[in-house]
Parts: C-alpha cells; sequence; structure tokens
C-alpha cells in the first residue's frame, strides 16, 4: 500500500493578480503563498514521507521546502508541469482569452482532446506525459510519497488516476496547497481526502 499526499503549489503574485501562468513562466511563492507553505509543512511534517516528488518549476519546490530541508530525498519531473497555456502566457485574462480558452476547454468536453491555445499543449499532449508519471509512480518502491504539482496538471492527474476521461478535469478542484491523499493497493487509487485546506487554520488571517 502506497500513501500518496498530492498538494498544489501555494500563492504566487500571478496567482493574485490573475495572470496566467502556465508551464512557460516560472514564478515564486508571495507572501501568502509562503504561509500556506508553512502551514502545510506544521500539520504534515510528522508523515514518514520517503520521498518529495515535485515539477521542475520554482513555485513547487518553495511549497515544499520544509520537507527538503529535512533531508527528504527530492526529485523533479517535468512530467507534472503545468499545462502550457501558449500565447496566453504571462498576460492578464481578456475577454477574448477568456473565449479562447472556453472554446478550447468546449471542445475537450465534446471529446476533442488535441484543441490547445496557439503555442501551447492540448489536453492529450497533457495527459501522455501525466500518465507517463502514473506508471512510473506505480513502480516505485517507497510507500509514504509527497507531490507538489499545479493546478490544470492535478486536474488531469485526478483523471488518470481515478481511470476518468479527460473531459471530467474540471470536476477536480484545486486550491493553493489543497490536498488530495491517495492511496495506491498496487492495482487502484483510492481517494481519501480531496482539495483539503485544514491545515490553512494554522493561518490566522485566512
Amino acid at each position: 500500500m502506497k500513501n500518496i499526499f498530492i498538494i498544489r503549489h501555494g500563492e504566487t503574485e500571478l496567482n493574485r493578480k490573475g495572470i496566467v501562468q502556465g508551464s512557460g513562466v516560472d514564478t515564486h511563492l508571495n507572501e501568502l503563498g509562503q504561509k500556506q507553505a508553512q502551514s502545510f509543512f506544521a500539520r504534515y511534517r510528522a508523515e514518514p514521507f520517503e520521498v518529495v516528488l515535485t515539477s521542475a518549476l520554482r513555485r513547487t519546490h518553495q511549497t515544499v521546502q520544509g520537507f527538503i530541508e529535512m533531508g527528504i530525498p527530492w526529485e523533479q519531473w517535468a512530467e507534472i508541469n503545468e499545462i502550457s497555456w501558449g500565447i496566453h502566457e504571462g498576460k492578464v485574462n481578456t475577454p477574448e482569452m477568456h473565449q479562447e480558452y472556453t472554446t478550447m476547454t468546449n471542445a475537450w468536453q465534446k471529446g476533442d482532446y488535441t484543441a490547445k491555445i496557439n503555442g501551447g499543449e492540448s489536453a492529450q499532449e497533457l495527459a501522455n506525459r501525466i500518465q507517463h508519471f502514473v506508471e512510473h509512480l506505480k513502480g516505485r518502491t517507497e510507500k509514504n510519497i509527497l507531490i507538489c504539482s499545479h493546478g490544470r496538471a492535478m486536474r488531469c492527474l485526478m483523471c488518470v488516476l481515478k481511470e476518468m476521461p479527460l473531459y471530467k478535469m474540471d470536476h477536480f478542484k484545486h486550491t493553493n496547497t489543497g490536498l488530495y491523499k491517495v492511496l495506491f493497493d498496487g492495482n487502484v487509487f483510492h481517494f481519501e481526502l480531496s482539495n483539503n485546506l485544514s491545515h490553512l487554520e494554522l493561518i490566522p488571517t485566512l
């Protein structure tokens, strides 16, 4: 049995300002994001994690920095980077951009997983690399694993873990440092927690 904790990174300033990030924008956590990361660490530091797996983007590294500093082995996996939003990355979301995004996600809902923003990734391209990561995850020897990734990547990851079609991605919520706890019995991934935010109670201002 594997105990797998999967969290989204903490808040960045671009998150706060509504600017599109994606895999091509490598931002830092802002002050609130740092507090979110610290509260997650305070709540779960006693978990017997044997390895920390993050994306290749620094906002995930910073979110689990406390665990890395404890000396837990750490690996970066570009396969769980955020989806590429192409020409939208680094820009404030405009009505025109929102329409392009809606057109793409509507296509996904209809089963056309090849639709993408110009210069970006499609749902199928994202799923292909996520699937590669999951196959690797199944074969790892560690029993207690911490993973830190990104919103859309996590939505795709949940579909892959649950063997659900990609058009159901938007059924999964992804708040900053929201926790999904998953048990893998060797065949099936069982979900114990979904977007759990109880650790944020440790931040008095939230």
